[in-house]
């Protein structure tokens, strides 16, 4: 009976792993309204990537960096220098 018990908890435990869903890119990408509401959350706005440098000139705050957000928010990029809202 232990085994039978220890068996069929220890082939729950694996069905209850392999089911459990992941997490989507898209799920936690956010479209945001006006570059105020975006520096809320990202200070020093959203890169395109790591490499991606400012045209403005210099800037108070680190974007964060990320594509698909930035992306998502590429209309707020007015310099077109791949930094949305940068400050």
């Amino acid at each position: 009976m232990k085994k039978f018990m220890l068996a069929l908890s220890t082939f729950a435990l694996i069905v209850g792993l392999s089911s459990t869903p992941t997490k989507s890119v898209d799920a936690s990408v956010k479209t945001f309204k006006n570059c105020t509401e975006l520096n809320k959350t990202y200070k020093g706005g959203v890169a395109k990537s790591k490499t991606t440098k400012n045209k403005g000139g210099k800037t108070r705050y680190t974007p964060y960096v990320s594509k698909a957000l930035y992306d998502a928010n590429k209309s707020k990029d007015r310099d077109k220098d791949g930094i949305a809202c940068e400050r």
